[in-house]
């Protein structure tokens, strides 16, 4: 039997100051970054067999 999933807890504080502002800090992917993404998702797409 599985183990149920604790609570996740509350960033409060600086914890939650430096949440936020990474949150806000977005990081734009570069080409390169986004073609091996791509070609990865292609790959898993073309292997991946689910019953419909």
């Amino acid at each position: 039997m599985a183990r149920p999933i604790k609570e996740t807890p509350i960033l409060t504080g600086e914890d939650a100051r430096r949440f936020e502002q990474r949150m806000k800090e977005i990081k734009p992917l570069s080409p390169e970054e986004l073609k091996s993404m791509d070609k990865s998702y292609e790959l898993f797409k073309k292997i991946a067999t689910f019953p419909v």
